[in-house]
């Protein structure tokens, strides 16, 4: 499949962040061409960027993608008694055709919204792998290890449920398996040990929830005598392939030993807001520390949407606040850790977060004929402040198009929608 978008500006985050008027040539699943002189080609789809902006698809890197059924299910409330009262109770009752629908929905506003990969961590992923193959969206899924029963399957199945899905879906272009102890306070140090043994046995990433509330932080140190940075670190988990969400209650040694461990951090700004952590991620010196950081939108139960231009404006704007210094984190930087940073966080800078020759066509459109997007004067100010998901009209991924000019190829809309609602209502009622 080819695509030729002509006529449009072209914000190509490689290492120059150079941007460009022109047109982009896309053949089979790789960018040929970003040219700031016209391209006379044929192509399956020629698409019309006159005052489009195009640029990377946005990277989530944190989220629990079914949740999306839960949206708006237990809002303002304290955060032990929203897991106990409404999430924990409606998860017992998850089964796989809810996770799918739940797992449609949720890609249904990711595409229609800019995300083109996201890193997940669930229930029922081989559920969730199949649904995402299927629309054409790339997901690193991480299968979920805990310490307890699952709505899927008992805790002593976990493990080598977990490797049958690693070796299924190992070698599958738009999906990467994941290995995902679900945090030091609900993983014992055997089912960490056990999941760094899978993780290196098969050379797949790692992803775990770190730190994400003081009341976390000091249960781990009660329980275990070190904070949970430490205990991952004593487990052999703090390495090069781990991706550690939230990070919200760090010190700066253990910025230090992150550093020096070679991980990463998602930082998901609006979801520790909501609920109320106490904390975000001290992203300014994980960024002078030189650790890798991506944005995450969380589950759309705590946060409660999956719109990364919303999580992009959050992000800039917490931290300005809290340091009393509009200079901190500025748009740029935001953008780098929407699209180059989320790539580095995931191990995939070499094919994506970025518009160049050779790379894969992982990339996004934004309609700029809107008046909240008038007059541009910067295109990246205008990423981070003005734009907003709505605003995203074509979506594509490894080089097709599931989204264009609003039109969803891979999925059914209104169909998706109906039975959403249907489920919610039943896992809710």
């Amino acid at each position: 499949m080819s695509i030729l978008i002509k006529n449009t500006t072209i914000l190509t985050q490689n290492d120059s962040r150079r941007q460009i008027h022109g047109d982009v040539y896309i053949d089979d699943h790789v960018i040929v061409e970003c040219s700031n002189t016209p391209l006379s080609l044929e192509a399956d789809y020629k698409i019309d960027g006159t005052n489009k902006l195009v640029l990377p698809g946005l990277i989530n890197t944190h989220t629990h993608i079914p949740m999306t059924l839960f949206r708006g299910y237990g809002d303002d409330m304290l955060l032990g008694d929203w897991l106990a009262q409404r999430i924990w109770p409606v998860e017992a009752k998850l089964d796989k055709k809810a996770v799918e629908i739940g797992t449609e929905l949720g890609l249904l506003e990711m595409i229609s919204s800019g995300t083109t990969s996201f890193l997940d961590m669930y229930f029922f992923e081989e559920a969730i792998a199949k649904v995402t193959e299927r629309v054409g969206m790339r997901g690193f899924l991480g299968f979920a290890l805990i310490d307890f029963d699952t709505p899927e399957y008992g805790a002593e199945e976990l493990i080598p449920q977990c490797e049958q899905f690693i070796r299924r879906w190992k070698n599958n272009p738009l999906i990467s398996p994941v290995i995902a102890p679900h945090s030091t306070y609900s993983c014992k140090p055997e089912t960490l040990q056990n999941a760094l043994e899978i993780a290196a046995r098969y050379h797949v990433p790692l992803h775990t929830h770190c730190s994400e509330t003081r009341d976390e932080v000091y249960d781990v140190e009660k329980k275990y005598g070190v904070r949970p940075v430490e205990q991952l670190k004593k487990q052999g988990l703090l390495q090069k392939n781990t991706i550690l969400a939230h990070c919200g209650w760090i010190t700066k040694n253990e910025i230090l030993d992150m550093k020096n461990a070679g991980v990463s951090v998602s930082h998901c700004p609006v979801s520790n807001m909501k609920i109320a952590t106490g904390g975000f991620a001290p992203i300014p010196e994980l960024l002078d520390a030189h650790v890798p950081v991506g944005l995450g939108t969380d589950g759309a139960a705590s946060n409660n949407t999956l719109d990364m231009f919303e999580t992009m404006k959050f992000c800039a704007l917490i931290h300005k606040n809290h340091r009393w210094d509009p200079t901190v984190l500025p748009a740029h930087t935001v953008v780098d850790l929407a699209t180059r940073g989320g790539a580095t966080a995931l191990g995939v800078q070499h094919t994506l977060g970025s518009l160049e020759e050779g790379k894969t066509a992982d990339l996004i459109m934004i309609d700029l004929k809107k008046p909240h997007l008038t007059p541009l004067h910067d295109p990246i100010s205008h990423l981070v402040y003005a734009v907003r998901g709505t605003d995203v009209c074509t979506t594509i991924v490894n080089g097709t198009p599931l989204m264009l000019e609003k039109e969803f190829l891979t999925i059914d809309l209104e169909k998706t929608l109906e039975l959403s609602k249907k489920i919610a209502l039943e896992l809710t009622s």
